[in-house]
């Protein structure tokens, strides 16, 4: 007899998606902290989607954010108050002496991508080696705008978790700095 095993359903278990509320504040990489100001929902090719519409708090640049495509564009809640100190630490750390020997170009490209990550313990990584190198030598024009917008990304999410102002946490930055100047 040609019997056929009957086999177990499996079930797709979909990964769970952040979900945002109007007025949470968020990260969208290379952009940095911004206040989600509405959920709106679309007509794209055809089909309804439902976007976060995010208003970046550094320049007021609007971001629309399918909210199904969260996870892939790297939005994410800004860092706990705990995980500042994990922060430090990054700028802190030995940087990477290879760094010094690579061309500007192929640092730029490398800092570029860290930065994209969203991740700010990557955005941390790329301040800390731009500041101690400008201390050595000249930035180039390109790692002069990265230096910028590390900085910018990074003062400004530590700023808002910590609930105070940019300058406080820039001088416990170059404080954590003093030594190697």
């Amino acid at each position: 007899m040609n019997e056929k095993k009957a086999r177990p359903q499996t079930q797709t278990v979909k990964p769970k998606v952040r979900v945002f509320q109007v007025g949470d504040l968020a990260v969208y990489p290379a952009h940095g902290v911004g206040k989600i100001e509405a959920i709106e929902s679309r007509v794209v090719n055809g089909e309804k989607h439902d976007f976060y519409i995010m208003k970046v708090l550094e320049n007021s640049m609007v971001i629309m954010i399918p909210t199904w495509n969260v996870d892939s564009v790297g939005l994410r809640d800004v860092i706990r108050e705990k995980e500042v100190p994990k922060i430090y630490e990054v700028m802190k750390k030995e940087r990477d002496s290879l760094a010094d020997s690579q061309t500007w170009n192929r640092r730029y490209r490398e800092y570029m991508d860290k930065i994209k990550t969203g991740s700010l313990y990557d955005v941390a990584e790329v301040f800390r080696d731009l500041y101690l190198l400008r201390l050595t030598k000249d930035l180039s024009f390109g790692e002069r705008k990265l230096f910028d917008t590390a900085t910018t990304l990074l003062l400004r999410e530590l700023s808002t978790a910590r609930n105070t102002d940019e300058e406080t946490i820039l001088s416990e930055i170059e404080s954590l700095f003093a030594d190697s100047q």
